[in-house]
């Protein structure tokens, strides 16, 4: 495979970002604001004030790279959070949902059976 990149976490950047924001100035925004250290594989993403653009930051072994996409119309839809919350966990799905333009509050999950496997030590 070409291009492998293990991604971690998914952590939405809660506050409104400057979109002319490059790579120093975000890993500074993950480091400094959201606590996190930039290089452990978790993918951060960063949204406009009108909420008309994204930014994806994640560190791929040997250096940053951004996704970084303008909507032509519409706007990402963020899931609700506390206040005092400057990062949000988020998952696989919701970050699919977010960038398909899906509205989460209207988003139901069904109950599926889920079996975890303990291991006898």
């Amino acid at each position: 495979m070409l291009f492998h990149y293990q991604i971690g976490r998914f952590f939405l950047y809660s506050l409104p970002t400057d979109m002319r924001k490059g790579f120093d100035a975000l890993c500074g925004t993950v480091y400094n604001e959201m606590k996190h250290i930039p290089i452990n594989g978790d993918l951060y993403i960063f949204i406009n004030r009108s909420r008309t653009h994204i930014k994806m930051l994640h560190w791929q072994g040997d250096g940053y790279a951004i996704f970084y996409k303008r909507l032509e119309k519409g706007t990402y839809e963020i899931p609700l959070f506390k206040i005092n919350d400057l990062c949000v966990n988020l998952s696989t799905e919701q970050l699919l949902f977010i960038l398909q333009g899906v509205v989460l509050k209207s988003v139901k999950k069904k109950l599926r059976y889920a079996h975890s496997y303990v291991e006898n030590v």
